[in-house]
């Protein structure tokens, strides 16, 4: 935030308010211009008691228990439950860099050390890289106490808004 002016500084913390508000409670939803409660019910399984501890425009840490409800059979993190956990965090820290809504094209996730349904655990999310309406996300998954490497989720996000032609109408044949 160095070099921007008082009031875009603000404008970037309350984006960062926004996407902590809705890690921390997702049926705060973070666009009401959406169908109310579209998504709520997945996610407050998949990122129940989400704890915020760094909000910052293009970059989130957050912790919480992994519950039983997203444990596999062996009690372990099941992996296309933390696979959605990060694109919610992925999701959350673009909108702290830019504000806008962007839906996912691309994931890939590495998985390294299984979580156990109890055990505490770190995401660190950063915007990683922009390209015009793409942006690069990247999340690490850590456990808490020993900072051992749990998964990478990395993902390319793009927003809805249509590109303008140079005439002002959209490509769109919508």
């Amino acid at each position: 935030m160095d070099g921007e002016s008082p009031a875009a500084a603000a404008a970037a913390l309350r984006l960062a308010a926004v996407a902590r508000r809705w890690l921390e409670n997702p049926r705060d939803s973070l666009a009401r211009s959406r169908e109310e409660g579209c998504g709520d019910a997945f996610n407050t399984v998949v990122m129940p008691g989400f704890r915020v501890s760094l909000a910052e425009p293009g970059r989130l840490v957050c912790s919480f228990r992994v519950p039983a409800a997203v444990a596999d059979a062996d009690g372990r993190w099941h992996a296309g439950a933390m696979a959605a956990a990060v694109d919610n965090l992925c999701a959350a820290v673009v909108y702290t860099a830019d504000g806008v809504h962007r839906f996912t094209i691309s994931q890939a996730m590495s998985f390294f050390s299984p979580a156990a349904h109890g055990e505490e655990v770190e995401m660190d999310g950063r915007v990683a890289h922009r390209k015009g309406k793409l942006t690069a996300a990247v999340v690490e998954v850590r456990r808490k106490a020993s900072g051992e490497l749990v998964a990478i989720g990395r993902q390319w996000m793009t927003s809805t808004r249509a590109r303008p032609e140079k005439n002002g109408e959209s490509r769109s044949k919508l």
